[in-house]
């Protein structure tokens, strides 16, 4: 079994890394929020009163990535090289993706799963007002199945494991 790397007999610590190479690394998260088919429909037809639903989810997204450290208490600052936030529209659903490439000493994996996370929080706030019911409940709307789909570390050419 492995042992947990953020907290050993003295407390909680950050994990040092200055002892690993720096490689390419590369993490693609994915996240489903289920909405109403009429909302689904405003959002690919420009009609929602917040302005354009996807644009805004994208740079939320991409912010929460760059803040991931603040965020979540123990992850290292980590330089990116870049950040993708993408959208797949299914009849009650949008299924959003965020990929976050660098080369560094640690993984990719919280920002991309922070930056799916609060990419579909921002769909669920600007469409907010068509999603309540009449008793100001949301019985339908649900963020669901966040994940990391893919995972890369690759050697630069020249460089061992570490």
């Amino acid at each position: 079994m492995r042992e947990l790397t953020h907290v050993d007999e003295r407390g909680v610590k950050m994990v040092e890394v200055g002892h690993k190479e720096e490689v390419f690394r590369k993490a693609v998260a994915r996240g489903r929020i289920r909405l109403r088919p009429e909302t689904i429909e405003l959002i690919k037809s420009g009609r929602t009163k917040k302005g354009n639903v996807i644009a805004a989810a994208q740079i939320a997204g991409i912010l929460a990535v760059k803040r991931t450290p603040e965020l979540i208490p123990l992850c290292h600052p980590i330089p990116l090289t870049g950040v993708d936030v993408t959208f797949e529209f299914g009849e009650d659903y949008i299924e959003a993706t965020c990929e976050v490439r660098a080369h560094y000493k640690t993984g990719v994996e919280m920002e991309a799963l922070t930056g799916v996370s609060v990419a579909l929080l921002t769909v669920w706030d600007m469409v907010k007002a068509v999603e309540k019911d009449e008793n100001g409940q949301y019985p339908f709307t649900r963020i669901e199945d966040i994940r990391v789909v893919e995972k890369v570390k690759e050697l630069t050419p020249g460089s061992s494991q570490g």
